[in-house]
């Protein structure tokens, strides 16, 4: 174990108080990514999601610029669908892992 020191105007070091210990910067303690990991959301049940919660957004927010709140309001609402159709979709089989997607190669 290392502690972080400090030099004294006498030469010595001594260690600092509440220093933390160093950290090997090198390691991120991280594999390299592969196509095979699984869990970045690359399926159609998580497009089809950001996609409707998007779009709502985008009119949310252009509602909200034309003053019109009962849009804003919808569009709230879709990003609420989104998410439940994201839900459904992924319980259906068509999340990462499920038994109805299949992964894309990549080159």
């Amino acid at each position: 174990m290392s502690t972080n020191t400090t030099s004294t105007p006498s030469g010595g070091d001594t260690p600092l108080k509440n220093a933390p210990a160093k950290v090997d910067s090198g390691s991120t303690g991280h594999d390299t990514e592969s196509a095979d990991d699984l869990g970045h959301g690359n399926s159609p049940a998580a497009w089809t999601a950001v996609v409707i919660m998007l779009v709502g957004f985008a009119v949310g927010t252009l509602a909200f610029f034309l003053d019109i709140p009962w849009i804003v309001w919808a569009s709230a609402g879709l990003v609420v669908v989104g998410l439940l159709v994201g839900l459904v979709l992924k319980k259906a089989g068509f999340g990462v892992g499920g038994h109805r997607y299949v992964p894309k190669a990549h080159n």
